[in-house]
């Protein structure tokens, strides 16, 4: 193989047919420099783009001939939808996005990376996910090309040798772009008194010794700062996501890892995203690793970890107990991820619990909307079913479903309703 061509972002830009296929990894993986040089041109015909959940409004998904697939629907995708880009959603799970990537086989491969080290690897830094083999796959073909991104800010971090590296040589790129681009910056956003009364009530279902799964936002984030300040520790870490969260809890030293059984030692994660303190104490950490998604989201990997407590979200619940987390009504708000994986595992030790929290209620427009709900409304995809949830938490308290009938599971979600909506959805228990 020839070595790496090295060009600036513009000059790699230039390399993608008016006509081509090309994919990028999710979120923090995404070559930005690249990204936004393709912007720069306004010749496409038909440029296909896989990707998912992107961290920037890149001009080249407003261009004429520019089609965007995505497996999640962030805020970047939905404003470039509603401003009349042509942006469709892929239902996959994250877990799948692997096999999605596999199928298409996208001419191009991009991705972002740290800087060069002196050996000739570049770490994949922030994101492993599921591009890993289709880049790898890209890099080897001639007919295809792999872009790779060296971003001098990026963390090196470090995957398990020597199954899964998690890096890149230099000798296996056909083309490298030099960039010193700011990394993407995700913010603590404030938590409301509403998300920290549900943190509290989650709290509750942590112990000591216990492997934690946290995604994004409010609860997570104050459900993490609880367990720092608290008395409690000896955690394991096995998430999708690595956040500003785990990484004070790693801080305060509640996390050990040492009770895991697989990936003992360590935490583990298929992405992080976070401030650029967090990205900054990743930066040569090896008590992080970052795996592939499909061991990382792998149900039986995930059950194989002692007294596993997942934490995710949801946007409704119906009294059946069938969580929506990605679809309101015919509307795709974000994606599948890695939701139904690390809810399903809890049936599987006692010990586990999989833990659903969402507010109640939330406003909309002026207008107090329910968040459980006697149906799903019209159109709502169904993210994860009602036989695999264990736990749903509200600001007024915990349902624990397993194990309950129909009705039983229908009162218990009423009881932890909004009090305007409660009288009505016990009324609709039949």
């Amino acid at each position: 193989m020839s070595p790496a061509r090295v060009c600036t972002a513009a000059e790699a830009a230039a390399l993608v047919g008016t006509r081509d296929s090309l994919g990028i990894p999710l979120g923090p993986g995404q070559p930005a420099a690249f990204l936004h040089a393709l912007g720069g041109r306004d010749d496409w015909q038909d440029l296909v783009v896989h990707g998912a959940l992107l961290i920037d409004l890149y001009t080249v998904f407003t261009r004429s001939g520019v089609r965007l697939r995505t497996g999640f629907m962030g805020p970047a995708e939905r404003f470039l939808l509603a401003s009349g880009a042509d942006v469709e959603f892929v239902p996959a799970d994250f877990r799948r996005f692997s096999l999605v990537a596999e199928r298409v086989a996208p001419r191009v491969v991009a991705t972002a990376a740290s800087a060069i080290d002196q050996d000739g690897y570049l770490s994949l830094s922030l994101h492993a996910g599921a591009t890993i083999d289709e880049m790898r796959r890209a890099g080897a073909n001639p007919d295809r090309v792999l872009i790779v991104e060296a971003n001098a800010r990026l963390p090196r971090t470090y995957g398990v040798e020597p199954e899964f590296p998690h890096r890149i040589h230099i000798d296996d790129i056909d083309v490298l772009v030099e960039s010193d681009l700011q990394p993407f910056v995700l913010p603590d956003a404030p938590v409301t008194a509403t998300e920290a009364a549900i943190a509290r009530n989650a709290s509750a279902f942590i112990h000591d010794g216990c492997t934690l799964q946290t995604g994004i936002g409010g609860v997570p984030s104050m459900i993490a700062t609880l367990l720092a300040e608290g008395p409690g520790g000896d955690y394991g870490v096995h998430s999708e996501m690595f956040t500003n969260g785990l990484m004070r809890l790693h801080q305060a030293g509640k996390v050990t890892n040492r009770r895991k059984l697989i990936h003992e030692g360590y935490s583990v994660a298929t992405f992080a995203a976070g401030t650029l303190d967090l990205y900054e104490w990743l930066d040569g950490n090896e008590d992080v690793r970052f795996l592939p998604v499909d061991q990382i989201n792998d149900p039986a990997i995930v059950a194989a970890n002692k007294d596993m407590v997942t934490i995710n979200g949801a946007l409704l619940v119906d009294l059946n107990g069938q969580v929506a987390a990605d679809t309101i009504g015919h509307t795709q708000y974000s994606g599948i991820g890695g939701h139904e994986d690390f809810i399903a595992m809890s049936g599987f030790q006692l010990e586990d619990r999989a833990l659903v929290c969402l507010p109640s209620a939330s406003e909309v427009g002026g207008v107090l909307l329910p968040r459980i709900v006697a149906e799903l409304p019209s159109g709502t995809s169904v993210t994860t079913p009602r036989h695999h949830v264990d736990v749903i938490i509200t600001e007024w308290g915990a349902a624990e479903l397993a194990g309950l009938t129909v009705r039983e599971r229908a009162r218990a979600l009423a009881d932890i309703a909004h009090p305007d909506f409660r009288d009505e959805l016990h009324a609709a228990i039949s």
